[in-house]
């Protein structure tokens, strides 16, 4: 038979387990330990002194005195008012100032009535002097443990059950320190500090609210985690160098532990920080490279006080492109994309950071393969530059789509180029991709002619540059966003081959080397960026799952999809490159095309563009860009072997 008081009190703990006790009966406890303090005095000084010593009127009295200026002083302070579960430094720091006013407050009385009675010998007096300060040195003792009994009454019987989690925190700096304190203030966890490591010799060995400091290769090791069943990393440096972070990154997750960073200091809520704030590591933090150097002086002296016209400036490159353009107080920056709902996005943000600028934005919504429409914009605004972004970008809806991508990536591209030259534009940053190199798809290929169109072009009047680079972070459609998606159904997560390679960079890095690589260019340039090293996109998938630290999601090859290959390369096989004054910006020596042969074949292909037979566009585009070889895809068979033709090229 279940036993009803053990029934009642389970039923006690459920109902009042989340309840605040209510400070008039912390007040009273605190009362009664006054009174408790005052009788410990009484007692020791009866067995110290004898009994006959001790006057009872005037203990009465001393004892009236002192409860009236104890109650006082608890008010005045307010030890009462704090949440005890929650008590802390401040709580005991209350306590004992309290408690010190009261004391000296009750020696003074004590000794001006001393004064004024000179029938009263002062050693009588119980609570005169050393008696008094032990009262209430005793009385702190008590108060004291009172509320650490109470603390751990609520953690053992009322608090809620939490999981458990045993950390190290790499830094045992003051950001370390701040982590460690938000973790212990955590209520929804239970966090262990098993470590702290640090590359600083003079902290290791020493410790850190009882914690060792200890070094990395102490720490990160298979026995070490084992051992303290560690879960988790948090990497508490705020401004930890990127390839460090990195290091320690990989070296965490290939023990299989989640790593968690604390962010900088500006990031925090009202300048204070909690549990809640220490951030996940991101894949993208894997992939970032130190922060490039720019020579913003050559920025400035190209964009300033220019007219600008951005296309597809609501896409991840052309909205980068146009913040980053109006820090540089540019005359205007007109930017245009046909893509309504990310315009308006676009517009809100830039209206609201650029409040004082309203005067130098032009948002318009148009098609870039609308010549008539174009035409309208370079009449209207008569821009100095033009930055274009706008492209069909996606393989495989290229690749099942080849007169939407040749109309837009190629027949679009010569819209604004012939614009820019009738209408005087100073110079013409066109972006292009790592897939425009040796094509084996439509999108790689249709931006490959876009290139050679504008390089056609370039005059003393109007300077056509090219940019090429590979894959940016985060960019929209890309990998990386797909994998969030995935692993936040469930997974699996899907690579198309476990070999794929292909280059990143960030949006920002990547917009900021186009603006100086434009600044740079003297016409019919390409320019092509250092892509760092290669990344394995199984690789990436792998990590991703190891930090979300949900480690029975799977990866599933699906086989590469039409028109992709596994390597990306930056520079055909009968290209090389020079250096240019930035280490990140080489320029490629490519061929010239004449100009002529480039109009006619380009005239032929509108000519089959209009048929709207894939094949036949397809079959063209393989005759102007002759190293266009399809890769698993249906075009395929027009690769049978035949002697290259393609445009007549001269070297440069």
């Amino acid at each position: 038979m279940e036993n009803p008081f053990k029934r009642l009190t389970f039923k006690l703990v459920r109902k009042y387990r989340h309840s605040t006790v209510s400070q008039w009966v912390i007040f009273l406890f605190d009362v009664l330990l006054f009174i408790g303090a005052f009788t410990i005095t009484v007692l020791f000084h009866y067995v110290s002194k004898r009994g006959d010593d001790i006057l009872l009127n005037d203990l009465v009295i001393k004892f009236l005195l002192a409860f009236m200026v104890t109650i006082i002083a608890f008010l005045l302070t307010g030890t009462h008012r704090g949440i005890i579960r929650h008590a802390g430094m401040s709580d005991i720091w209350k306590v004992m100032m309290a408690n010190i006013g009261a004391a000296l407050v009750s020696v003074i009385v004590n000794f001006v009535n001393n004064q004024f009675d000179p029938q009263v010998i002062p050693a009588q007096w119980l609570l005169a002097y050393r008696e008094t300060f032990m009262v209430y040195a005793v009385l702190v003792v008590l108060m004291i443990v009172e509320r650490l009994m109470l603390q751990r009454i609520y953690n053992d019987y009322f608090r809620r059950r939490r999981p458990t989690e045993n950390v190290v925190i790499y830094g045992a700096g003051a950001a370390g320190i701040i982590a460690y304190n938000a973790l212990k203030q955590d209520q929804s966890r239970e966090y262990r500090v098993e470590a702290f490591i640090d590359d600083d010799m003079s902290k290791v060995n020493q410790e850190l609210n009882g914690v060792p400091v200890m070094r990395v290769r102490n720490v990160l090791n298979p026995k070490f985690v084992e051992k303290n069943q560690i879960s988790q990393l948090i990497i508490a440096i705020p401004a930890i160098r990127v390839l460090h972070k990195q290091a320690i990154t990989n070296r965490a997750l290939d023990l299989g532990l989640t790593v968690k960073a604390v962010p900088h200091i500006s990031t925090w809520m009202n300048g204070s920080f909690s549990s809640n704030q220490i951030e996940d590591i991101k894949i993208e933090d894997l992939l970032e490279r130190e922060p490039i150097k720019m020579d913003n002086v050559n920025i400035v002296r190209e964009v300033v006080d220019k007219v600008i016209l951005v296309t597809g400036a609501a896409g991840s490159i052309g909205s980068e492109i146009c913040r980053q353009l109006m820090r540089y107080q540019p005359a205007k920056v007109v930017m245009l994309d046909q893509a309504e709902s990310p315009m308006y996005d676009l517009q809100f943000e830039l209206r609201n950071t650029y409040a004082d600028r309203l005067d130098r934005m032009a948002f318009v919504i148009a098609n870039v393969k609308d010549r008539a429409r174009m035409e309208e914009v370079f009449q209207e605004y008569h821009p100095n530059l033009v930055y274009h972004a706008a492209a069909y970008k996606h393989v495989p809806f290229m690749e099942e789509n080849p007169y939407e991508a040749v109309y837009i990536n190629v027949f679009g591209t010569r819209n604004l180029a012939d614009l820019s030259i009738q209408y005087g534009v100073q110079k013409f940053v066109m972006i292009s991709t790592d897939k425009a190199v040796n094509p084996t798809n439509v999108m790689g290929a249709t931006k490959r002619m876009a290139e050679i169109y504008i390089q056609s072009r370039s005059t003393e009047q109007t300077h056509f540059v090219t940019t090429r680079f590979g894959n940016v972070l985060g960019s929209n459609g890309s990998v990386i966003p797909l994998f969030k998606k995935q692993l936040a159904a469930g997974g699996p997560l899907t690579v198309t081959h476990r070999d794929i390679i292909r280059y990143f960079m960030t949006i920002p890095e990547a917009c900021n080397l186009v603006l100086e690589a434009g600044a740079m260019g003297e016409g019919g340039d390409i320019f092509v960026f250092d892509m760092g090293k290669p990344v394995k996109i199984y690789d990436m998938a792998r990590k991703m799952i190891q930090l979300s630290g949900r480690h029975n999601i799977e990866i599933k090859e699906i086989g590469l999809r039409p028109g992709e290959k596994l390597y990306e390369e930056l520079l055909a096989t009968k290209e090389n490159t020079i250096p240019t004054y930035h280490p990140k910006i080489m320029h490629a020596q490519v061929r010239r095309y004449n100009v002529d042969d480039v109009d006619r074949e380009y005239n032929d292909l509108w000519h089959v563009l209009e048929t709207m037979d894939d094949m036949k566009i397809v079959a063209k585009m393989k005759s102007i860009v002759p190293e266009f070889r399809s890769n698993n895809s249906v075009y395929c068979q027009l690769d049978a072997p035949t002697e290259l033709g393609g445009v007549k090229t001269e070297t440069r």
